[in-house]
């Protein structure tokens, strides 16, 4: 088990040197495997493609220190936490964002948070059924999770500049907030 640990530690820390200099799109297994000292074959033991190692790296970093604080009702400290470990790894966050298409960074992020959303959602509910028809589990994790992933996307391509506690705030005031009271509050 270490051993496997071993090897995706190097594909993880490969990937990211090489996607702060170039496009994801052009990353190839190939240097993501000789960036890590390992053979192609190596690569799809871990990973099925570069995207599902991005995914896992973004789940591993940013989704799995998160949890266990959404699961404690701490959602405050882990929308800071979140911008907090991204931080962690501006230059890559801020270069990984750009990957548009099927594979999106914004797609794994928002079906990230969709997932953790969900699974809180479900484990918190004890089988209680909204008394509104469609607002689901599934509805109202996808409608955070799109929320949260908009805001987390804006940061990055905004430079990464407002602390994550201003983020937090942005968060919980727009959380808080009727788009009407938002708009008469506007300047």
């Amino acid at each position: 088990m270490r051993k496997k640990e071993n090897v995706e530690k190097k594909l993880i820390d490969s990937f990211k040197n090489l996607a702060v200099r170039m496009a994801v799109k052009k990353i190839t297994i190939q240097e993501i495997a000789e960036g890590a000292g390992v053979i192609r074959p190596t690569f799809y033991n871990h990973f099925q493609d570069k995207y599902q190692l991005l995914e896992y790296i973004f789940k591993e970093e940013v989704i799995a220190p998160v949890k266990p604080m959404i699961q404690n009702d701490m959602l405050d400290d882990a929308v800071i936490l979140i911008f907090v470990q991204m931080l962690k790894d501006r230059e890559f966050y801020g270069k990984v964002y750009r990957l548009e298409g099927q594979n999106s960074f914004e797609s794994i992020v928002k079906s990230s948070l969709y997932e953790t959303l969900l699974d809180f959602i479900e484990e918190n509910s004890h089988n209680k059924v909204s008394p509104h028809k469609l607002l689901s589990h599934e509805a109202l994790a996808s409608y955070y999770s799109e929320f949260l992933g908009f805001i987390v996307i804006t940061w990055i391509r905004d430079g990464m500049i407002a602390s994550p506690q201003e983020m937090r705030d942005l968060f919980n005031y727009i959380k808080d907030h009727s788009l009407y009271e938002i708009i008469r509050e506007m300047e």
